[in-house]
């Protein structure tokens, strides 16, 4: 990807060099987000902000990751859940010395924001208030002002010290429906499917989507609980009421609701988390 492509990632207007006002440096901004609406948000409250730059606007996380270390961003607001790469999967890609401040942007997920409160890193909540948006912001201008990167490194890595050790934590999941925040229980996730760039919950009748990868996805869950059995689908074991074997060494997994899945040939070594071999 070359320089100009990233300096007008996902960029509704065109971008400009840095540039110096009233002899103070810009703050060098950088916006991560695959919604465009969420994109467009805050770089509309950012816009009358007379000391920052807006330089990138990617829109995956391997853009992400390109954009920062190239472009080296004094500030990130970072999407946590993007395509491709997830927000703390573009933080274990940064190679640049000097960290930028990072402001998480995430939906209302509690483990998520549990994390930011325990290692004091900031974090919006889609949609951010424009009073929310103002505390962050003036929070990240003293960050970078008092020159506090350094802290900043050490909160990031600790997280994903925490993540690595533990990417569960909660038990429930937050997803939106209708307008509506709806927490779900993950005991009660019958199983998940693969659709794009998010993934289908299926509970009972009903499903929610939740913008998220499978393989992210997959670490979040309680390895005892889930088990994936192909490349699009994630299973309840708890749910699970029979197993038909088919040709070529697959599955049909029946669920106690009736649902058919297929394990397929190349996630039969997971047919030992069900007692098998």
């Amino acid at each position: 990807m070359t320089t100009e492509a990233l300096l007008n990632i996902a960029s509704e207007e065109p971008m400009t060099v840095p540039t110096r006002t009233s002899g103070a440096t810009k703050i060098r901004t950088l916006i991560a987000d695959d919604q465009l609406l969420a994109r467009e948000l805050l770089r509309r409250m950012l816009r009358d902000e007379q000391d920052i730059e807006i330089v990138a606007m990617p829109t995956s996380g391997r853009e992400t990751v390109d954009a920062i270390n190239l472009l080296a961003p004094d500030l990130v607001f970072l999407d946590v859940q993007m395509p491709e790469m997830d927000g703390f999967a573009v933080l274990k890609k940064i190679t640049l010395e000097r960290m930028p401040v990072i402001v998480f942007v995430t939906a209302n997920d509690d483990f998520a924001r549990r994390a930011f409160d325990v290692h004091a890193l900031d974090y919006l909540v889609k949609p951010c208030s424009l009073v929310r948006f103002q505390t962050t912001l003036q929070r990240a201008r003293e960050q970078i002002e008092r020159n506090q990167t350094g802290q900043m490194q050490q909160r990031l890595s600790a997280l994903l010290e925490d993540l690595k050790a533990d990417p569960k934590q909660a038990d429930r999941i937050a997803v939106k429906s209708g307008g509506r925040i709806i927490f779900l229980r993950l005991a009660e996730v019958d199983w998940v499917e693969a659709a794009d760039n998010y993934v289908k919950l299926h509970v009972g009748n009903d499903s929610y989507l939740l913008r998220n990868t499978m393989s992210a996805f997959e670490k979040r869950l309680p390895k005892e609980s889930f088990l994936r059995i192909s490349r699009s689908t994630i299973v309840n074991v708890e749910h699970i009421k029979e197993l038909h074997p088919m040709f070529h060494g697959e599955y049909v997994v029946v669920l106690r609701n009736g649902t058919r899945l297929t394990l397929t040939r190349g996630y039969r070594e997971k047919l030992h988390q069900l007692g098998l071999t």
